[in-house]
Parts: structure tokens; sequence; C-alpha cells
């Protein structure tokens, strides 16, 4: 696809409208089943109508009632708030343990627990819908829970080396992405209420980035780390994801619009610099898109392409596109864009395949719902740049 095919197939892509008018009710219908609680985790777009498992998980509630609450936003007019409100009663009175910032991390339906361990990503995304369900419906509950479940954080997975533990449990290794979803988490809690408090936990979260998580020098951001915050060992401690490169850009480029702060700005300069560099493919055999990973060096180690990946890259370019006025990051949308709809999304019903090949052959058929997450913010992100 060239340059002048992209931006002319750019601009008959999907709207706000199709957001409103296709992606979330289809998604609604989906994932929410009349007199069941939860969300339907997986749907298999060959057998839409199995029966959805027993088990529901903390961090799919979460996400989804952060995307309907979103979705309201978007179009007040329609049925998303239903939808939001269905998962917020779920993740308050049934994944939430003791009204003590506790969440299960996974349980029946019927609250029953299945895994009661407390996983700091399942706790970064409550934060992350409790902030915009509160901005959605004002319910002072969400803003409770959120205060609980920092209380939880900082006194009880604190570690002694920065940052949180991973869960409950002391599991190892140790992760970059739940303290990444944390800042997103505290971006989100800040702006919807105005608190110094969410910024000051964002603050601390971009100082972990900048001193055990980035190296800045290569532009790389590490995936597993050991206790003290040196890589892995083995094959671990070298994996980077392209997909998180782009993520981090986006953050850092959203934390130095709220505070200033130049150095998140030169950090997420090093970082989107390595992913252009190394982590897309832009090859004439398969679709534009990132990769699903790299290593240190920047040499490919997966050359998958799933979908979340695609989201960030445009979430990466909208943030320089709005900060920096950046002209190449225009372009790189554009294309990215088309290519999202060309080999990913289904523009008529709102499914996706979750995974290509490096040629663009579907690897997975079934698809996680947990992803509208990232579709969904990815997409509204871009109507409000370009609104702006």
């Amino acid at each position: 696809m060239t340059r002048e095919e992209a931006v002319e197939a750019a601009a008959g892509l999907p709207s706000k409208a199709w957001l409103r008018e296709t992606l979330i009710p289809a998604w609604i219908d989906r994932a929410v089943w009349p007199g069941r609680a939860g969300f339907v985790e997986m749907f298999d777009p060959a057998d839409p109508d199995r029966e959805p498992g027993p088990v529901k998980t903390t961090l799919v509630t979460a996400r989804l009632t952060y995307v309907f609450s979103h979705a309201h936003l978007l179009d007040p007019k329609g049925e998303a708030l239903a939808a939001a409100r269905h998962g917020f009663t779920f993740l308050r009175d049934a994944c939430r343990e003791g009204g003590q910032g506790r969440f299960l991390h996974s349980v029946r339906e019927d609250g029953t627990p299945v895994d009661a361990r407390t996983d700091l990503y399942d706790l970064a995304f409550v934060l992350f819908a409790m902030a915009w369900y509160y901005r959605a419906t004002r319910d002072e509950q969400a803003l409770a829970i959120a205060g609980e479940v920092i209380g939880f954080i900082e006194g009880e997975m604190a570690h002694p080396q920065g940052g949180f533990a991973e869960d409950t449990l002391g599991t190892l290794p140790r992760r970059q992405n739940p303290h990444m979803h944390l800042l997103e988490a505290f971006h989100a809690l800040a702006e919807a209420t105005g608190g110094q408090r969410w910024l000051d936990h964002a603050d601390a979260i971009v100082r972990l980035a900048r001193e055990h998580l980035v190296d800045a020098e290569a532009g790389t951001l590490g995936e597993y780390f050991t206790d003290d915050w040196h890589p892995a060992p083995g094959v671990a401690g070298t994996v980077c994801e392209p997909g998180h490169h782009f993520e981090w850009t986006w953050l850092l480029l959203h934390h130095w619009r709220l505070t200033g702060d130049t150095q998140a700005r030169d950090l997420a300069e090093r970082l989107y610099g390595f992913a252009i560099r190394h982590g897309i493919d832009d090859g004439p055999a398969g679709p534009l898109a990132a990769f699903d990973a790299f290593d240190r060096s920047g040499n490919v180690t997966a050359a998958t392409k799933l979908l979340w990946p695609q989201t960030e890259a445009i979430k990466a370019f909208l943030a320089r596109i709005e900060c920096l006025g950046d002209a190449d990051a225009a372009v790189r949308l554009d294309r990215h864009l088309a290519s999202l709809f060309r080999w990913f999304v289904a523009p008529e019903t709102g499914l996706w395949f979750n995974q290509l090949a490096k040629d663009g052959t579907p690897a997975q058929a079934v698809i996680p719902v947990r992803v509208l997450y990232h579709l969904l913010l990815a997409l509204a992100e871009w109507e409000r740049v370009r609104a702006g």
C-alpha cells in the first residue's frame, strides 16, 4: 500500500458514528448475556451463541466497565451506560473482597472465589474503570473504591526495591506492564477528579520507568525483571515488545501534557524511535503492522502481529501529532489506520482477528473480549484529537 493509497483509504474510515452505531451496540449484545452476571470473556464468531463460561475475571470485568463507561460519554443516548452499570455491580459485589481494596483474580458468577490472589495488573484496571465510571455517572462509590484500592496497593503491595509486587503471592518475574497500567489509571483519575494525589502517584511511576524499566540510552523497555529490577535471567530478560514501547510513548507524552515533565517527553522520544526503527513491518508481503516482540538489540523475535500493538501505535502517533505537531506521525497514522481496517477489523460487524501471521494469515479465530479496551480507546483518541 503506497502512501497515497493509504491516505485515500483513511479518508473513508469509520468515524465516531461507527463507534456509536456499530462497534458498541454489537459488543453490548455479545458481551452481556441477559440474566447472567459479569461479561462474556471469549467470543467465537463461528459459534456466537456458545454458552459463556462460569468463571469471570476481575480483569475483563474492569476493562469492559471502562469500555462501556467511555462509550456512554461518546453517546449518552445509547445503551452503554446500562452495560457499564452491569460491570460495575459485578466488580463491586462479586470481585471485590471485604471492602478493603482487595479484588479476587477470578470468581464464579455468584462471587465464589476461583483464584483468590490479588493481582496488581487487575487492580490497575479496577482503578482505570473507577475513573471512567465516575466520569460517566458521578457515582461517588467509584471514587471510594478507588481510594480503597490505592490504599491496599500502597499498604500491602509496596516493594522495598521500588514499585509494587506482582500479586499477593510474590510471583516472579516482576513486570513493567502492571506499572504501565497504573500510570494510565492515575492519569485517568487525575483527569476525572482534578486531584493532585493521582498526579503524584503518576510521577512515582514515571520515575520508576526512568530509573529501572527503560534503558534510556538504547531506547528499550524491558518486560521481565528480577526482584531488584535487573533484567530477568535467560531469554525473558531480553524480551521487548513494540506495542508497549508505543503505549509508553502515549502515556509519557500524556504525562508531559498534564505535568510539564520534560524528562517524560524525552523518554517517550527514545522509546518511540526504537520502536519505529525496529518494530514495524512495512514491507510489501503482508500487513503494515507492529510486530509482537523484538529483543534489546532490535531483532524481531515474534513476527506475528496481534491487534493490540496496532492500537497502541495509533495512540502513539496521535500523541505525537497532538503534543509535538509531528507530520511524519500523521502520515504513519493514516497508513496504520487503513491497515487496521483492511487486515484486522471488519467495519461491518466490529469483529476482529486477534492475531495475524507475518503475511496476514489469521492465526487466532476466537476473540478475547478484553481487547475491546484497546480498540475503543485508540479510536476514541482518534476522534478526540481530530476534534481538537
